[in-house]
């Protein structure tokens, strides 16, 4: 479906848009809102009031790109609304459009390793 490399910043408005709003008033709204700039190439994700329809925006080198989606039957699961923007990763908005909710899902705990040992410089006579 939808996929972005990691480079690639996506963020969610987490209160609801009005779903009549095209290209131009998205990208307006990602400046009032979101305070961003609409052309980085970022994805800009919009939800509408009933949560069942999905508006996610983007600039791709020459022009918007303005992908859509409704749900037929169910809705959205939205993280909630503490600040009016949040931030996803590609994994977390595949989750989001497939319409699984995301405070439910959890990731397996990341490995990190664990600090070298010190260097210890050889022992010898000469």
């Amino acid at each position: 479906m939808l996929n972005f490399p990691p480079s690639v910043r996506i963020f969610l408005a987490t209160r609801p848009v009005d779903m009549r709003r095209q290209i131009d008033g998205l990208a307006a709204l990602v400046n009032e809102i979101l305070s961003q700039d609409p052309f980085t190439g970022h994805v800009f994700v919009f939800r509408g009031r009933r949560a069942d329809r999905v508006k996610v925006l983007v600039w791709n080198r020459n022009g918007f790109v303005l992908y859509y989606k409704r749900l037929e039957k169910g809705r959205f699961r939205f993280p909630d609304a503490t600040s009016p923007t949040r931030e996803l990763d590609s994994t977390a908005l595949t989750l989001l459009l497939e319409g699984l909710d995301l405070e439910l899902a959890a990731r397996a705990p990341r490995w990190h390793p664990s600090a070298p040992a010190p260097c210890v410089a050889p022992s010898g006579g000469a």
